[in-house]
């Protein structure tokens, strides 16, 4: 029997995109954001820089990995076919970081297996892990909205809203 097919982002679910902007975002002003503090607003608005700090050298390269997203995917990708889908395109410093990051953390993820796009509604599978609506919305499998500040006031409507790395592998490997 053919494994089901696993998407999985990185921005906000494998990689922890607001502990990057807290940091950046405290090495150019010297203010010390807190998560909570930008609670409903999108990542990039949500830091005064956040616009240029996507679009710095190294910024996506040097993310930290999510908790337990490593061991949780191992586990994964045992079960399932695991392809990491991100809209890397909008920032071109990234296509490149992601890849030599996915290297880094995830090196048990086939090259093959990793996507970058620019709109995520061409790709196809059974499951998406995603922080966006934008993307889960018109996903035709089953959805995981991944709770980020900038989604966590929303109603996750038919999606099925998860809260950590220890959450999906309850759901998904339980």
């Amino acid at each position: 029997m053919a494994k089901k097919r696993l998407l999985v982002d990185m921005d906000g679910v494998l990689a922890d995109v607001y502990a990057q902007f807290i940091a950046y975002e405290f090495e150019a002003s010297g203010t010390r954001f807190k998560r909570e503090d930008v609670v409903g607003i999108d990542e990039v608005q949500a830091f005064p820089n956040g616009k240029k700090h996507v679009y710095q050298k190294g910024f996506f390269r040097t993310i930290p990995v999510m908790n337990d997203a490593v061991d949780v995917m191992k586990q994964l990708s045992a079960k399932y076919e695991i392809f990491i889908v991100s809209a890397a395109m909008e920032f071109p410093n990234s296509l490149f970081e992601k890849y030599e990051w996915l290297d880094e953390h995830f090196p048990f993820i086939h090259w093959k297996h990793r996507v970058f796009c620019g709109d995520k509604s061409v790709i196809q599978g059974d499951i998406l892990i995603d922080d966006h609506f934008k993307n889960l919305d018109y996903f035709s499998g089953k959805t995981y909205l991944f709770t980020q500040p900038h989604n966590s006031n929303a109603d996750p409507k038919a999606h099925e809203r998860v809260a950590n790395w220890k959450n999906i592998a309850e759901k998904l490997l339980g």
